[in-house]
């Protein structure tokens, strides 16, 4: 399993399967916005009705759960600054993308309802990394490890791997994602290319 996030606490790990955030500091520079750049990632939220929104450097991010550089949620709006993590924006964004309509507009900073969502989330921004020609899964998932998400099987690679099922099934249910072929091929569904800006 991923992780749950809670009001009362930022962090809260799960018993069952010993998800937690590690809080030392990152070992190394993570993927940021200002190097992929805004368009691709504008695109790709809005083919799900989404939208990127974009703060001044060194302003504060409206709706961030983890504080600044992080990207915040308040209802179908992501917010983020060039130097918010990829992999936070994809993260806050699948949030959205798994969750019925009918709630997104009722969300602000915490979106979090149900351990499965928040595994669905996790698997949904690897996929979508896929889709921005700038990032890609390999990369997704060094930086999910480096900014500290923590799985029972060790790796976030490995987790994807090895004990994502449960999350695929619900993105498959959802409509977000088809089986492609054998074993762990797994693709977002019926998504229009994203293109270099």
């Amino acid at each position: 399993a991923c992780y749950e996030r809670s009001k009362g606490s930022r962090f809260r790990a799960l018993a069952t399967d010993g998800a937690r955030r590690n809080t030392e500091e990152p070992s190394g520079p993570m993927l940021t916005l200002r190097d992929i750049g805004f368009a691709s990632p504008s695109a790709l939220l809005a083919s799900y009705g989404l939208r990127l929104v974009c703060v001044e450097d060194d302003a504060p991010i409206p709706g961030s759960f983890w504080g600044e550089p992080e990207a915040g949620l308040i209802g179908v709006d992501v917010h983020v600054r060039s130097d918010t993590p990829v992999h936070s924006l994809l993260h806050e964004a699948a949030h959205l993308i798994v969750m019925p309509a009918e709630r997104r507009a009722t969300i602000h900073t915490n979106a979090s309802e149900s351990v499965g969502e928040e595994d669905a989330a996790c698997a949904l921004q690897i996929l979508l990394a896929d889709v921005l020609p700038e990032v890609g899964r390999s990369r997704l998932m060094d930086d999910m490890d480096a900014w500290g998400y923590t799985f029972r099987l060790g790796s976030t690679k490995a987790w994807f791997e090895g004990d994502a099922e449960d999350a695929i099934a619900f993105l498959i249910e959802r409509g977000l994602v088809v089986h492609d072929g054998d074993g762990l091929n797994h693709r977002i569904k019926s998504l229009p290319s994203i293109s270099h800006p």
